[in-house]
């Protein structure tokens, strides 16, 4: 199968891309139906209760971040292609952008997990939160496990004024 990556688009003096193109995200097949429900566990950037969809800009992508998650995930995961169309992305990787919205990247790439589970709250959730309140609706996370590869994540999908996204296979 061809792999093209998706298309990132400067939004011209903002801190915010239009991201378009065919995405990927593992699931558990039992789980297809809701392949697009978004995530159902806390993670970097979401309290379990928080509606977060996680996509990878690569195949590959999605095996380096299934590296951190092996232990909680089904060994039997399935590769899902989704199209999307979002605006009012913030581009983690780019400097400029982290700095007018905000943001460090070292709260972007802290570690969360034993945040997590000892009660209390990562900084990933505060640049969530910090990016929410200029009205990004989602982020471009650099991968931490292969550099080079980057993920998305959406705050808010398939309603009124969010990234438009639709499940391929």
């Amino acid at each position: 199968m061809a792999f093209e990556a998706p298309v990132v688009t400067a939004t011209d003096g903002t801190p915010f891309v239009e991201v378009d193109g065919v995405l990927y995200r593992a699931i558990d097949p039992a789980f297809r139906e809701f392949a697009v429900a978004g995530s159902r566990t806390a993670g970097r950037y979401s309290r379990s209760d928080q509606p977060t969809l996680y996509l990878s800009s690569s195949p590959a992508g999605v095996a380096a971040a299934m590296i951190a998650h092996k232990k909680e995930r089904s060994e039997n995961l399935s590769l899902v292609s989704v199209h999307v169309s979002a605006n009012r992305i913030v581009d983690l990787r780019d400097e400029a952008a982290r700095t007018a919205a905000g943001i460090a990247l070292e709260d972007a790439t802290a570690s969360w997990q034993d945040v997590v589970a000892e009660g209390g709250t990562p900084r990933s959730w505060k640049v969530r939160a910090q990016l929410e309140a200029i009205g990004a609706k989602g982020l471009i996370d650099p991968s931490r496990k292969e550099p080079g590869l980057w993920h998305l994540v959406l705050f808010a999908w398939n309603r009124d004024g969010s990234a438009s996204i639709d499940l391929l296979d």
